[in-house]
């Protein structure tokens, strides 16, 4: 990424002149001639240098850091917005945005409930599944009864072989190097937190296969791709496999679409009649 010395510096001046003394706990003073802040008061709140503040203003700054960039944003009282307009201007990726955790919000259930049609699922970026709509349900099963440490689709993707005969076996292997490069990249973004900490040694412990394959530190972000469910009911199903990222930084949303005109569509629809109670009872 490229940075924008000009934008940037007309950006940070904007922001500084906008932002009133009394906003940030300084006395505005009867002579004060400057609008908003002065660039003294700005590099006093940031703690950078004010030679610094105005080099940065007249456009012949050096690239500022990302922690520099915090500071001013802080200092500046940028709104989440604004704050990512100025790390782009910069030439830095923002930061990440707020996450969600397991909490769901009920627009998301909503829209849920809304894809009738469409097998949908949300899930956290480490794999927990938080819910779904009933054509999910009837595809994969009830997941989202079992018992919170277990709804971990990686989990059960290498602790439950039942989970496996949906799918050709052929593909076993792909899934599973999906699987644990999709998991190292979340965890990288967690920064290898508590949750994503315990998940990864409780994987380790259990499967023989992921720890073999975590071991090769291949990292992938799955986003797309073709998807082939065999269903007890209505035999197989291909999907075209789509993941929506969701305001939150941690939640995604999986949607499941079959190929206009394929036998898919058929078969989906049947799925729709038959309902969840042919699902893989085992997951109840």
């Amino acid at each position: 990424m490229k940075m924008d010395q000009a934008k940037l510096a007309d950006f940070l001046r904007r922001s500084r002149e906008r932002l009133q003394p009394q906003e940030v706990g300084l006395a505005a003073g009867p002579r004060r001639r400057t609008p908003g802040l002065r660039r003294e008061e700005l590099a006093q709140l940031s703690g950078v240098s004010a030679d610094y503040v105005m080099r940065l203003e007249q456009a012949r700054s050096s690239q500022p850091s990302t922690q520099l960039l915090a500071a001013l944003a802080r200092a500046l009282r940028l709104t989440e917005d604004e704050r990512d307009h100025l790390y782009l201007l910069a030439g830095h990726r923002p930061p990440e945005g707020a996450r969600a955790g397991s909490h769901v919000r009920p627009g998301l259930l909503y829209l849920l409930d809304r894809l009738g049609d469409t097998p949908a699922q949300l899930l956290t970026d480490l794999g927990d599944l938080l819910a779904q709509n009933a054509l999910a349900e009837a595809l994969f099963g009830c997941v989202c009864s079992i018992a919170e440490p277990d709804r971990n689709v990686v989990w059960r993707w290498f602790t439950d072989p039942f989970v496996r005969e949906a799918y050709a076996v052929e593909e076993h292997d792909d899934l599973s190097r999906m699987h644990v490069a999709d998991l190292r990249a979340a965890a990288t973004r967690h920064g290898y937190d508590r949750p994503s900490t315990l998940l990864i040694q409780r994987l380790e412990a259990a499967s023989e296969e992921f720890r073999a394959l975590w071991q090769e530190h291949e990292v992938a972000v799955r986003r797309d791709s073709r998807l082939r469910v065999r269903h007890p009911a209505v035999g197989l199903i291909e999907f075209d496999y789509e993941l929506l990222q969701t305001q939150s930084a941690d939640q995604r949303l999986r949607l499941f679409t079959p190929p206009p005109g394929s036998p898919s569509v058929d078969a989906l629809g049947l799925l729709r009649v038959v309902g969840p109670e042919t699902a893989h009872r085992r997951h109840r």
